[in-house]
């Protein structure tokens, strides 16, 4: 994530994925709640579930995000 962006939309699509975190802190709000996130942590995020990435930290918060072919887009 591109620290001149430190979030993401909130926003919902019809595919599951699978977050991991490589470097940097930040959070996770899934379905109204939020929830922290490190280096090496991971999450699941289900298909249609309202879901925001968050830089909390002062430097890059990066993750790589795996999901189904349909949602390669």
């Amino acid at each position: 994530m591109n620290v001149l962006y430190p979030h993401t939309p909130r926003h919902t699509h019809p595919w599951p994925h699978i977050i991991y975190i490589l470097e940097g802190v930040g959070s996770l709000h899934l379905d109204g709640q939020d929830y922290p996130m490190e280096a090496g942590s991971f999450a699941f995020a289900p298909s249609d579930k309202l879901h925001q990435f968050t830089n909390t930290g002062n430097g890059r918060f990066a993750f790589i995000c795996i999901v189904p072919e349909e949602g390669d887009q």
